[in-house]
This record gives structure tokens, sequence and C-alpha cells, in this order.
């Protein structure tokens, strides 16, 4: 499925994907340090583990600004220079995440960041798919979300690999480097989207397009609370459970991130590669629902080798749903502000989804990690398997116009 669907790929529809998919991976690379080093963070500032997972939240609760921003500057000036822009903005706070002074400088360069952060996934995907032919929307559908768990798997490798040389700071400066070289590789071999080149663009403004649209606004929203929880709910701990609740090594925690990052990978590009055939809503349902039993086993499971098999699963499940979700909210964006809804809508589900860390580090600390990573996983699982039924598809509709 997945080859088929590269046949016939024009050099600017590939590397309009694959700048794409490098800008959201390095991104997503630069967030999840933080996930890794939440303790180290704490013991260096004097604060406890809860003040620095904050940071989290204010990263997540900017980005729906970010998604706005940038979202309206692409649908008004075009996709490519916005990006370069955002993944300079982006690259600019992780590396200075890296000499923060203070915890107080801390939270704010990572709130800017998250501004930063919020530009990439709206608008990268929309020249992704503006460009690319409808038959293969599925597959970079799948490609394109495979970015987060890249950015995840890298910096699981990173955490594994240097911690113990370079540390904290050193990973966040890190993280700074390779979205340099996203940015000569859109400058250099990145063509602007042909709906943002086209003269014939509308003149209606992006706010009156989502206006007039705002049941969709609404419904995106509340359809992507459920899916951050579910990602997020399923990652952003999970280091620290694997430290605090089984004791593991910073090496073993950066393996099995490794591990269920590939996971994470083969789930998004397999099934958004069927959702092609299947359809968006019933791969998204399936998964979801195949999940829940998944979870049980992922939060309890006792020896390492089970943690590593059972969040390898756990992942597939979570990115085989979140995987159709870059094509099915370009799908249903209205036109004359795709760069800006799926963007926006995602975001300000992240928004809502911010209480994640410090919700599940709360319930960690009342009951146990493994109840507090089984709880949110089962009820965003329903939550999404619930909004998408009573959703609507638009796999076929036009994206050129």
């Amino acid at each position: 499925m997945a080859f088929e669907a590269l046949r016939g790929w024009t050099s600017q529809q590939k590397h309009a994907v694959a700048a794409t998919f490098f800008a959201w991976a390095t991104d997503i690379f630069d967030y999840f340090v933080l996930v890794f080093v939440l303790r180290d963070v704490a013991a260096e500032f004097g604060v406890s583990l809860t003040e620095v997972a904050f940071a989290t939240t204010l990263t997540l609760a900017m980005r729906p600004v970010g998604a706005f921003i940038f979202g309206r500057l692409a649908d008004r000036y075009g996709r490519k220079r916005v990006l370069i822009a955002d993944i300079a903005l982006y690259s600019g706070f992780a590396l200075a995440t890296a000499f923060a002074p203070n915890i107080f400088i801390f939270l704010l360069i990572r709130t800017l960041f998250g501004v930063a952060m919020g530009g990439i996934w709206g608008v990268g995907a929309s020249l992704a798919f503006e460009t690319i032919k409808t038959e293969s929307r599925g597959f970079a559908s799948g490609l394109l979300q495979a970015g987060y768990p890249t950015g995840h798997l890298l910096a699981s490798a990173a955490y594994a690999l240097s911690y113990t040389s370079i540390g904290w700071r050193g990973l966040f400066a890190l993280g700074a480097v390779p979205g340099v070289l996203v940015i000569i590789y859109m400058a250099t071999a990145v063509k602007e989207s042909p709906v943002s080149s086209s003269p014939t663009r509308s003149s209606v403004s992006t706010i009156e397009v989502l206006r007039s649209h705002w049941k969709l606004v609404v419904y995106g929203v509340l359809l992507m609370t459920g899916f951050n929880f579910f990602a997020h709910g399923t990652q952003d701990l999970y280091p620290t459970f694997l430290q605090k609740q089984h004791g593991l090594s910073p090496e073993i925690v950066g393996t099995i991130g490794v591990i269920y990052g590939i996971g994470a990978v083969i789930g998004g590009v397999t099934f958004g590669s069927m959702s092609q055939v299947w359809g968006r809503r019933r791969t998204i349902i399936i998964m979801s629902l195949v999940s829940v039993p998944v979870a049980f086993l992922w939060a309890y499971a006792p020896t390492i080798a089970t943690l590593a098999i059972t969040s390898f699963l756990m992942q597939v499940c979570v990115q085989a749903a979140f995987g159709v979700i870059p094509a099915h909210l370009n799908e249903l964006a209205p036109k004359g502000a795709r760069a800006t809804f799926p963007g926006t809508v995602y975001q300000l589900g992240n928004l809502i989804a911010a209480i994640n860390l410090p919700l599940q580090v709360a319930i960690a600390e009342r009951y146990d990690y493994s109840m507090a990573l089984v709880t949110i996983a089962v009820a965003s699982a329903l939550w999404i398997a619930v909004f998408i039924y009573f959703g609507r598809e638009a796999r076929e509709t036009d994206m050129t116009a």
C-alpha cells in the first residue's frame, strides 16, 4: 500500500512531504527532550517536579497562539517562507533553553517555544497536502504524523547515548542543530504550494471563513482534545514512570523509548496508508478501541521485556489512529483557511490537554504511575471513538482549488 502510494511522485511532491516531516520531527525532538530530564531540571533549580512539569503545560497552552498566527500568515503570504521563519524561531528557543539561569527564565523560554512550535503542524501539512496527489494522502498523512514519534525516538536515542556526557543543557543545545539543516533543505529544494502561488486565491479573510464554519471548528477542537490527551497521556509521563516506579537507568529508559518510537512510526505509516482504503473514520475508531485492552497490559507490565513490548504495541495503536489526522483535518478544512484551520483546532485541543502532565503527576502521587497512565489512555481513546463516529468524512475533497 505504501509503495503504491509513492509511485509517480514528482520531485516537488517528495521534497514538500520530506521537508514537512523533518520540520515536525525536529520540533517534537525539542519538546520531548524535556520529559526525559524533568528530574534534573527540578534538582538544578531547586523546585518540585510538578513545577517543572508546568513547563509542558505552558508550551502546549501557547501552541494555539502560534498555530493561528503562523496559519494566518501562511494563508496570506504562502506556506514556504512562513514555515522557514517558524523553524528558525523554535530552534532558537530550543538553544536558549540550554542557557536558562533559573526556573522563571526557563518557563518563559518554554512558553515562547510553544508559540513557535504551534505553527509547524498546520502550515507544514497544508504545504504537503496541497502539493501531493489525492490517492497519496493516506500514506502522506501517516508519514507526516510519524514525524511526531520520530522526534520522540530521536530524543530517546539522544538521552540514552549522550545524556551522561553532555547533561540536560547539552541535550537542548543539540536540539537546535537539526532545525538549521531543515531550513537549508527547505530554502534550496522545496517549492511553494501550488495553491499559495495561485493568482486566484480567495480574498475572503481567514477569520471570516472560520466564523462561518464555527460548528466545524468546535468539533475539531473537541476531537483534537481527545487526540492530544491520547498522545501526551501515553508519552509525557512514561519516561518518569520508568525511572521512578521501575528504577530503570537512563540507558534502558532511552532504549525503551526508541523501541516504542519505532512502533509509533510503524503504526502511523501503516494505518495512515490503510485509511485510504478503509476510510479515515473507520481506521481511527478501530485502532482507538484496540488500544483500550492494550493500555492495561502496558501500564501494569512487570518486567523490562514486557515494558518494551507493550509500549511498542501501545504506540502502534496511538499513532495508527493519530496518523490519519493530518489528512482528515486538511480534508475537512474550509477553503481559504487550510493553513489555519487544521493547526488551530489541533493546537486548541492541545491547550485543553495542556493539563495532562500535571494531572497525571497528581494522580501518580496519590495512587501510582500505572493508574495515572491507564486512566488517561483509556478515557481519551473512548472519547476519540465517540467523536469520530458522529463526525463526517471528506476523503475525496479537492485540495488543489
